[in-house]
């Protein structure tokens, strides 16, 4: 159900993202998926975010769990908790659906979901990225969107703490 503030409805676990696609399939929509930690959400993830939906019809974002960010990234993150960055990101226009994972890698989420295509940040090759077997034996494809020079999460952190 939509809540006052139009996000709750965005926010699914793996069964309720796996009808949903199942029903956006059948009305022949595209599926893009992205995923990250999205800690410290900066114009670097809009970007990223904003392309990658521009791929398809609708864009699921697999976002890391707090267990496992801090397996990632330390014990010092994350900075934001699993439930702000979840509401966060489903706060975006661009995004359809948000879905918490807490394994190290997507790979289960993507073999479940099996996007129609599989978007990374420019710091990965095609043959790097996690679940872009699956997906390319699926019949899908991998697209690698370039960075945004300047910003990145641990660099924002770290120009926090110099201060």
């Amino acid at each position: 159900m939509r809540s006052a503030h139009g996000y709750t409805d965005k926010l699914l676990s793996l069964e309720e993202a796996i009808r949903a696609i199942a029903r956006w399939r059948l009305l022949r929509r595209s599926v893009v998926f992205t995923n990250g930690c999205f800690d410290i959400l900066h114009a670097g993830h809009l970007d990223v975010l904003e392309r990658a939906a521009a791929l398809g019809d609708l864009l699921v974002v697999g976002l890391n769990g707090d267990a496992s960010v801090r397996r990632l990234k330390g014990n010092d993150r994350p900075v934001n908790d699993q439930a702000f960055r979840s509401r966060m990101l489903a706060c975006l226009s661009m995004v359809d659906a948000v879905v918490i994972f807490d394994e190290d890698t997507p790979r289960e989420l993507i073999e479940a979901l099996l996007p129609d295509i599989l978007v990374k940040g420019g710091d990965y090759r095609a043959e790097e990225v996690v679940g872009a077997e699956a997906v390319v034996a699926s019949g899908g494809r991998i697209e690698i969107i370039p960075l945004t020079e300047g910003y990145s999460t641990t660099g924002l952190i770290a120009h926090i703490r110099s201060l």
